[in-house]
């Protein structure tokens, strides 16, 4: 497919045509070009802000780990993890299918726009709903393997207080990436660019903001013998609104039905980042970790979000679900053409290869003038932090390339079945990592 651009400019004097001007590009590759200077600045400042708000959340983590009911509760610290990845296995989805709708010019129509925010925004209620209450669930099963027993006195704190904290964090998420990508496309702006980082840089302290208060509320009440059971079948309950709110929308349909083994998935993954998190977290071996965990996995998870959404967009514009470019036949090219090459997708990952030093040495920065001597600032630990990040976000970046060719293969859409594993393997491979980063040093 070539794709075609035409802008007209017309000059008027009064009411009087004095002249007119003409831009035509025409881009046979199927997208309009872009060059590396122009995407580096786009994603910059949302990646600083993202960066911003990882760091106030491993701020806010390193604080609300010593309250009452996260000493009490315990599995509460293994359930951060698979809660904060909704953000990038429903926001960052959410933000990626409505970049690629707006890159196509399916939301141009506003009463077609109305009609694809709602039923997305429907979309993730029902998902969140459902995976906070499998959160809980999975953790509460975790626990139970590695201590040997399961605490039935804990388990409808933990599943009321995961429930509302996916159900709220969802929603605020999901209003805000709407409002970004429909701004960005009247702006100009690639929404690809922007809206995944922005996601994240409220996602995580949205999340466990919301998470702290919420479990601490029914801590205060946990005598109230039926709070928590009604507040769990209130919401499961307030799923079948959004249901029928989803099926406004034949695409958002098939979601629904066939959309959620990714994102269990998923959330698995990140649990097991959890259960890493939960047995490092307190030992004074691993002082730090609460801090620099949200940044690793968020840093990772935002980069390879970006370029996700980037190849889904340009396979939406140049070829049809099934059908691969050729040039993009092979399912598992040579790593030298997904980062070496003067081809598009090559351009953005060698751009978002080069940005993970410099954002993690200044979040580093930053958190060593915040809290000083609380964390590890040898030489050693800072060239193994960085080494780290940088090993995770070159695999998740190959495994991009790898999946979106494989899902588009099946005929299944990139924006939503390969951001939720790669985001939830992001969080597992951070977390692992970074625990091996205090180990070594």
């Amino acid at each position: 497919m070539v794709v075609t651009q035409l802008n007209l400019e017309f000059r008027f004097q009064g009411k009087k045509l004095r002249g007119f001007s003409c831009e035509f590009t025409r881009c046979p590759q199927g997208v309009f070009p872009e060059t590396a200077c122009t995407f580096t600045c786009q994603i910059v400042v949302p990646l600083l802000l993202s960066g911003l708000g990882m760091m106030t959340a491993g701020l806010l983590m390193n604080t609300i780990q010593h309250w009452p009911v996260f000493v009490e509760v315990n599995d509460l610290l293994t359930l951060v993890p698979p809660l904060v990845g909704l953000k990038g296995n429903l926001e960052m989805t959410l933000a990626s299918r409505l970049a690629t709708a707006a890159n196509t010019g399916q939301i141009d129509d506003p009463r077609e726009q109305h009609r694809v925010v709602n039923s997305n925004l429907a979309l993730i209620q029902v998902q969140a709903t459902v995976l906070g209450l499998l959160a809980a669930v999975v953790v509460l099963l975790l626990g139970a393997v590695s201590r040997g027993e399961l605490d039935f006195a804990k388990v409808e704190l933990l599943c009321a207080s995961s429930i509302i904290t996916a159900f709220l964090a969802s929603f605020a998420l999901g209003l805000l990436m709407v409002c970004i990508v429909i701004g960005a496309r009247k702006l100009g702006v690639n929404p690809d660019n922007i809206a995944t980082p922005i996601a994240a840089s409220l996602g995580d302290l949205i999340t466990l903001s919301i998470l702290a208060f919420i479990s601490s509320f029914f801590y205060k009440h946990k005598d109230s013998q039926f709070l928590t059971p009604l507040v769990c079948i209130g919401f499961m309950v307030l799923t079948l609104v959004w249901i029928l709110i989803a099926k406004q929308n034949p695409p958002i349909v098939k979601i629904l039905k066939f959309g959620w083994f990714p994102i269990i998935l998923a959330m698995v993954f990140s649990s097991f980042g959890g259960l890493i998190l939960n047995k490092t977290i307190s030992k004074e071996q691993y002082k730090g970790m609460a801090i620099f965990t949200p940044i690793i996995c968020g840093v990772g998870g935002n980069l390879v979000a970006i370029q996700t959404s980037r190849i889904s967009t340009y396979l939406h514009m140049w070829s049809t679900p099934g059908v691969l470019p050729l040039w993009m036949k092979k399912f598992w090219p040579n790593p030298c053409s997904t980062f070496c090459t003067s081809e598009i997708n090559s351009m953005s990952a060698r751009v978002l290869l080069c940005l993970v030093i410099p954002s993690h040495l200044i979040f580093f920065f930053v958190i060593y003038l915040v809290e000083g001597q609380s964390v590890p600032n040898s030489k050693t630990f800072v060239v193994l932090y960085l080494l780290a990040g940088l090993v995770q976000v070159t695999i998740l970046l190959y495994l991009a390339e790898v999946m979106a060719r494989l899902m588009w293969h099946q005929a299944l859409d990139p924006d939503n079945h390969c951001i939720p594993y790669l985001t939830g393997l992001g969080d597992l491979l951070g977390t692992g990592l970074l625990a091996l980063c205090f180990l070594i040093e």
